[in-house]
């Protein structure tokens, strides 16, 4: 199940976090049973919502180097959509 979910998670980021925020208690723990961040994580930042839910340790946070993981999912976000721009570009060059 674990490797199925990543596999989703690299093609299907949305999916994924709406899966994980649906049978495990890994995005309720993180975000403290507040539904509107995990909402907003899930419509602009998949990678990184999920990430932080899976490096929230409860009662302590995310610190050290947890930060790290959650500064790549950013960067994952970020190619994601760039990578969605850069083709909607070329795709309306072509038109």
């Amino acid at each position: 199940m674990g490797c199925l979910l990543a596999v989703i998670a690299v093609f299907m980021p949305r999916i994924a976090l709406f899966i994980i925020w649906i049978f495990t208690p890994y995005v309720s723990r993180a975000f403290h049973h507040v539904w509107i961040w995990p909402l907003l994580g899930l419509i602009f930042l998949p990678f990184t919502t999920i990430i932080y839910s899976l490096v929230y340790v409860q009662g302590v946070g995310v610190t050290g180097s947890a930060w790290v993981w959650v500064g790549f999912g950013v960067l994952l976000d970020l190619l994601w959509h760039g990578a969605s721009a850069s083709k909607r570009a070329r795709r309306r060059a072509y038109d």
